[in-house]
Order: structure tokens, then C-alpha cells, then sequence
């Protein structure tokens, strides 16, 4: 029986891959320009027709094609008790045996609920939450307290918990803009940050502390999605912050997209989650 309940995590770990869904659909509209090795591409983001064209209510809800709702099947809306306060979140697909985890961390003013809304976002959190259910894997959306150290150890505390039942699993962290604070909070800790596998920052802010960090000195792969126009974070101060990565360590991996005319929830929308979780499964 044990042996039935790992085999998804090493079917993936030599797989090191996640099997396509709806790709035509959320894959980047096109490129205007990239780097070698795609370190940093310039998609081309068009309101009219990623925002109007996709939702038949602009913003509110996505066309039907763009979703598959069966996945809440899996779903389940939990709170866990720990030292540091209870812990509610949505966990979508395997709670014990996990090949891949993957935790969505809001902004301000966000809750559990934003990371598992299936129509919002172009979908985009729809297809994360299906992507893991179908590759075995176990996607988490908490609430915390703040973002600051109290709400860093309440995720490490969620990571810690799910990390136990699921040994096998990779980690991977998503910050929407200021939920970008734990991610680099939670890179510097002992604890998650010679744990996690991945961090992706959407729409988000930087932090000099990082370079300090357990998870720089283990090199674990850093992806950044921003708007070209978003008014919270400029894109010049993420852009600079992307370089002074690869400046600091050689072929550090790192990779940065920017969508053209995006504004700040453009990479929540618009970041393909495949290819992204793919490119960080293959890193060793």
C-alpha cells in the first residue's frame, strides 16, 4: 500500500515534468523579444484581447473553455492547528503523498479564497489547481496573519505539515505582489529555505536579504512575471533587482518575464504555470 502511495512522486521526479492542459489557451500570446536561453523574454500582453476578448465579464469571469470545475472534487477548505495559530487554507488534490506542492501566497487585502477562484485571473489559478490534481500533486492557498515574520511562520508552519506527509514532494512558492515579503521571508529561514524548490514572484517586490539567504546558497530557481506599467512595484526597481541576481552568481537560475502594457495583476492573469514549474522541475 505504501508503495502505491509514493509512486506518483517518482513517476514525476524522473519525469520531471507536468502534463500538458488547455497549453493553447494560457500559453504567451507571443514573444517581441528574448534573451538566450529565454532568462528574459517581452511578451506581448493586449488588454482587448487578454482581458476583454478571454472573459465574458471582463475581470470577474472567464469564457467557460478556460476552466475545468471538476477539480473541486478535490478541494477542500481546511484550518490546521499549530504553535503559531490556526492556519486556514484550500487544499486542492493529494494532502498526504504528494509528488509536487505548490502554495499560492496573496496580496493585501487577498484571503485563502483569491488563489482558488476559478473564473478570476483569466482562469489562470483554475489551470494550477488542475495541473496538480492531475499530476498528483496538492496545491495550497492559506491565510496569515500579515507579512511579516509572524504570517512567514504560519506558511513555513503550513509547509512543514504537508512537507511531512509528503517527503517525496518539491516545493514551490508563489507571492502575489506584496505576498512577495513571505517568499523572501521564507527563503531566508533555516527552515523553508533549505526546503523550497522554487520561487515565483507575480507582480511583486524585490528584497536585497535574499542573496544572504539559505535558499540563494542552494540556488533554487527564481522566477519574476511584472507589467511593464504596473503602478505598485515599478518594473525598473524588479528588473534591476532580476540582473543584480545573475550579476551576484553565474547562470544563476533565474528568469524574468515582462508583459508589455501590463499593469499589476497582469502576471497573476498571464503567467503560464507549465512551462514555469516545468523549467524548475528540470533544474537539479
Amino acid at each position: 500500500m505504501l508503495l502505491l502511495s509514493l509512486a506518483p512522486a517518482a513517476a514525476l521526479a524522473d519525469a520531471q515534468t507536468l502534463k500538458p492542459l488547455k497549453d493553447e489557451l494560457f500559453a504567451y500570446p507571443g514573444i517581441l523579444s528574448a534573451e538566450k536561453g529565454d532568462i528574459y523574454r517581452v511578451v506581448d500582453y493586449r488588454e482587448m484581447r487578454d482581458i476583454n476578448a478571454r472573459d465574458t465579464v471582463p475581470e470577474r469571469r472567464v469564457k467557460p473553455q478556460y476552466t475545468s470545475t471538476g477539480v473541486r472534487g478535490v478541494q477542500q477548505d481546511l484550518a490546521l492547528t499549530t504553535d503559531v495559530g490556526i492556519i486556514r487554507h484550500v487544499a486542492v488534490g493529494k494532502t498526504e503523498g504528494a509528488a509536487i506542492i505548490v502554495l499560492y501566497l496573496h496580496g493585501q487585502g487577498g484571503s485563502r479564497k483569491q488563489g482558488v477562484d476559478d473564473f478570476t485571473f483569466g482562469g489562470n489559478f483554475n489551470r494550477i489547481k488542475n495541473l496538480m490534481a492531475d499530476n498528483g500533486g496538492l496545491y495550497l492557498s492559506p491565510d496569515f496573519s500579515d507579512f511579516g515574520d509572524k504570517g512567514a511562520a504560519q506558511v513555513a508552519a503550513l509547509i512543514g505539515h504537508y512537507a511531512e506527509r509528503s517527503p517525496g514532494a518539491k516545493i514551490f512558492v508563489a507571492c502575489g505582489s506584496m505576498g512577495g515579503a513571505l517568499c523572501w521571508k521564507l527563503a531566508g529561514r533555516a527552515d523553508t529555505g533549505n526546503r523550497i524548490d522554487g520561487l515565483l514572484l507575480l507582480g511583486s517586490l524585490w528584497d536585497d536579504s535574499f542573496f544572504a539567504s539559505p535558499a540563494f546558497k542552494r540556488r533554487v530557481p527564481v522566477f519574476f512575471g511584472q507589467g511593464s506599467k504596473d503602478p505598485v512595484f515599478p518594473i525598473e526597481n524588479q528588473e534591476a533587482f532580476f540582473r543584480s541576481i545573475l550579476a551576484k552568481s553565474k547562470a544563476y537560475p533565474t528568469r524574468f518575464v515582462r508583459f508589455e502594457t501590463g499593469t499589476h495583476g497582469t502576471p497573476i492573469r498571464m503567467t503560464d504555470w507549465r512551462e514555469t514549474l516545468n523549467w524548475m522541475l528540470s533544474r537539479k
